[in-house]
């Protein structure tokens, strides 16, 4: 079964959830202001960082460049280029990590779809419900 197109629904999934991260951090004015800064941060960060991280194996970078690099845009890039405050940082920063596993749990549950965290085994509703 071919299932490369999963990835690119799951990305774009992942910039809705980036994008509405960012809103929840940044004040309704200043969001409208930095608009095109988060647009260009959304893309950089969600989908340059989720190629880096799926292709860098199959590029033969070692799993330490390829997993954690991703990673570290997301957390560092964001607070830096959009100015954030300790406090507006850490909530980016709590956010942040709990987007991923939530997006992963999403599609596991609902989809069956298990490649945003495959090393995080979540079970299918219709795997429970069968």
């Amino acid at each position: 079964m071919n299932t490369e197109w999963h990835f690119l629904v799951m990305i774009v999934a992942s910039l809705l959830v980036f994008f509405l991260v960012i809103r929840a951090v940044l004040p309704g004015q200043e969001f409208l202001q930095k608009k095109y800064t988060v647009v260009v941060l959304s893309l950089w960060v969600v989908v340059v960082g989720m190629l880096f991280g799926k292709y860098g194996a199959t590029w033969g970078l070692p799993w330490w460049i390829y997993y954690p690099a991703p990673m570290l845009m997301t957390v560092l890039l964001p607070p830096f280029v959009l100015k954030l405050r300790k406090t507006k940082t850490i909530l980016y920063l709590v956010l942040s990590f709990l987007s991923a596993p939530f997006i992963h749990i999403f599609f596991s549950f609902c989809c069956g779809w298990t490649e945003y965290m495959p090393f995080w085994e979540i079970p299918s509703a219709q795997a429970l419900f069968l």
